[in-house]
């Protein structure tokens, strides 16, 4: 393989029991906190823990947002768009995996 069609690939290990508040969530996704707000209220996302002041979120939802995102942008989806194909693409994996533990 030539130099010219070697790409570095970056990427950083997340983990995902870290907790997040949503502040850590729009810089980490580079988009409002108004815009996780409106995840939460269509059920795309779900906080851990809410105190009077703040949410925290799991570091699942790091990847559930990015997925969101991607979903709405790519796809120009809905808020009710996006949570319905999210739900339906968990499912399928849910089907998948019980599949491949009965083979």
């Amino acid at each position: 393989m030539s130099a010219s069609n070697q790409q570095a690939l970056h990427g950083a290990i997340f983990e995902e029991s870290v907790m997040l508040t949503i502040e850590d969530l729009s810089r980490m996704c580079a988009v409002d906190e108004r815009h996780i707000v409106e995840f939460v209220h269509e059920g795309v996302l779900n906080v851990v823990e809410s105190t009077s002041t703040e949410w925290r979120f799991s570091g699942a939802a790091l990847r559930r947002t990015r997925l969101a995102l991607r979903l709405e942008r790519d796809l120009e989806l809905n808020l009710a768009g996006v949570a319905l194909a999210i739900e339906l693409m968990e499912e399928l994996e849910r089907l998948r995996r019980k599949l491949q533990a009965t083979l």
